[in-house]
């Protein structure tokens, strides 16, 4: 039967949770100018994924899809991103420079994915092109939190292990989860494929910040 589990058993999931961008974070070994990269076009990338979550309000079935949906979509506008904003000041990073940054491809490569997945697609088709970033963020804390209580980044780490994002990650994944019961072989391939893509784009993602390419 399909499940959450079975789309999260790809070599990709692996590499993402387990990028070296994440380990180096994990130790507190990562570079301070990547991290801060990784800050600017996570504001970006937080941008899109409003718009993303939009459209998933366009797509819903009832009313009880539409209040979901429209509630992930006014916590990014109306509280992530400012939460983001000031963050990034302790991290040297002004409002203006994230006003005024450039989106690297690997981000744009991302987010147009996501809005095109959004647009053609369906509900479900959204979630699960969203998921990787919404669950992975909480694997990823939930890996990594109790490495070294030293870490420069532990902030980070604590802000996606705290109670109310691993209740988040959790009412995802349930709500996939009753949405892959009734589903075709067929319909299950199709999902797994998008979930595929949007790993390896979230494994593109960590790898910019590395590098910190345009």
């Amino acid at each position: 039967m399909p499940s959450f589990n079975s789309l999260i058993e790809s070599s990709e999931w692996k590499h993402y949770i387990q990028h070296d961008f994440v380990q180096q974070l994990g130790k507190g070994t990562l570079d301070l100018t990547c991290f801060q990269y990784y800050l600017k076009q996570d504001y970006l990338f937080l941008i899109n994924f409003s718009r993303a979550w939009g459209l998933a309000v366009y797509k819903s079935h009832d009313i009880a899809q539409i209040r979901q949906s429209l509630e992930s979509l006014k916590t990014i506008v109306e509280v992530e991103l400012d939460l983001h904003i000031e963050y990034c000041k302790k991290w040297h990073i002004t409002e203006y420079e994230l006003s005024t940054l450039k989106e690297a491809k690997a981000n744009s490569d991302y987010t147009r994915y996501v809005l095109d997945i959004g647009l053609h697609g369906d509900i479900l088709d959204i979630h699960i092109a969203m998921a990787p970033c919404l669950i992975g963020y909480g694997m990823i804390a939930n890996w990594i939190q109790g490495w070294d209580e030293n870490n420069p980044y532990r902030s980070w780490i604590e802000m996606y292990a705290s109670k109310e994002f691993q209740q988040a990650v959790q009412k995802e994944i349930a709500w996939i989860e009753q949405q892959l019961l009734n589903i075709s072989e067929n319909r299950f391939k199709q999902l797994s494929q998008i979930f595929k893509q949007a790993t390896q784009l979230e494994i593109n993602f960590w790898q910019m910040a590395l590098d910190k390419s345009d």
